[in-house]
């Protein structure tokens, strides 16, 4: 490894990285390019610590940060601009392929005083199975006081490619019944979890049953305010305009075999996302960067 600050390391089936930088410590798989593990050291967690997450070959991570693409959630639900990319007819599984590929270490540097790392996914030869379109896709991630995390897809092919994808960032809290996200009051939003229908938010996001919304228009800026724990999770996104929020709540978890029946309490996904009407089109040559900037501030 070009740097002491990253050690590498395996998890059952998956080969993974520790990558410990000024006063933080990040943990990641090659599988996926999937951060399971944020937080600096001294305070709780910023990634939710799912101890059934299952570290499988082929299999997606239900924790950390998963990254979708290139569609979002269950393909049918997809425009039609994002589903007529695929060519196979064979099922097509939730949130794309690149939660699962293996992806490659390209660069560990420092920038100043913040460790950058980059990884990209190659590209097979005709493109990916079912997909065959030329896109690089490198994520970097740049720790400082903060945890950035950048996706650039850069079409290298002869034709408009359009994609959804999503950060799918699961956030650690001390009871999602005691939590508030502020920042999308008046927000219209899909309440997929109620027929998907479209309602709009009345002052903060509290949570008293199974959510599952995409907001629309979302500012840049959101906020996870915990009170028990005594700090706001402070995410600033970039190259999004739509937001996905989700807790499976009692029910719903009960039916995931890598999450605990009472896990639900401690987490709550806040995804940075490009879904619906705010999919991701490139011509020829275009590149779109989508991110997210995740820091803890004490109340």
């Amino acid at each position: 490894m070009p740097t002491p600050h990253v050690e590498s390391l395996k998890i059952d089936e998956l080969d993974c990285w520790r990558i410990r930088h000024n006063g933080a410590e990040l943990m990641m798989a090659q599988q996926g390019a999937h951060i399971f593990s944020y937080g600096r050291v001294g305070e709780q967690p910023l990634i939710w610590p799912n101890p059934e997450a299952v570290f499988k070959q082929g299999k997606g991570i239900r924790t950390g940060v998963p990254v979708c693409w290139p569609w979002f959630g269950v393909f049918d639900r997809n425009p039609l601009s994002v589903k007529s990319m695929r060519q196979s007819d064979q099922p097509a599984g939730a949130h794309g392929f690149a939660r699962t590929a293996l992806w490659e270490l390209a660069a560990t540097e420092f920038e100043g005083d913040a460790l950058r790392i980059d990884l990209v996914l190659p590209v097979p030869a005709g493109g990916f199975p079912g997909w065959p379109h030329k896109v690089g896709l490198k994520l970097s991630l740049l720790l400082d006081d903060q945890l950035h995390i950048r996706l650039t897809s850069h079409n290298h092919d002869t034709d408009t490619v359009t994609f959804s994808q999503a950060l799918h960032t699961y956030f650690a809290v001390s009871d999602v019944r005691n939590v508030q996200v502020e920042g999308v009051d008046g927000s219209t939003y899909i309440d997929t979890a109620d027929g998907w229908t479209q309602k709009q938010q009345s002052g903060l996001l509290h949570f008293t049953a199974e959510t599952d919304r995409i907001y629309l228009d979302t500012p840049a800026q959101l906020a996870i305010v915990d009170k028990d724990w005594q700090r706001r999770i402070q995410l600033t996104a970039e190259g999004s305009k739509s937001t996905v929020i989700w807790n499976p709540w009692t029910e719903r978890a009960k039916a995931f075999d890598d999450m605990a029946d009472d896990g639900w309490p401690g987490m709550l996904c806040i995804e940075t996302a490009n879904v619906l009407d705010d999919v991701v089109s490139l011509a020829p040559g275009e590149s779109h960067t989508l991110g997210v900037s995740i820091s803890a501030i004490a109340l």
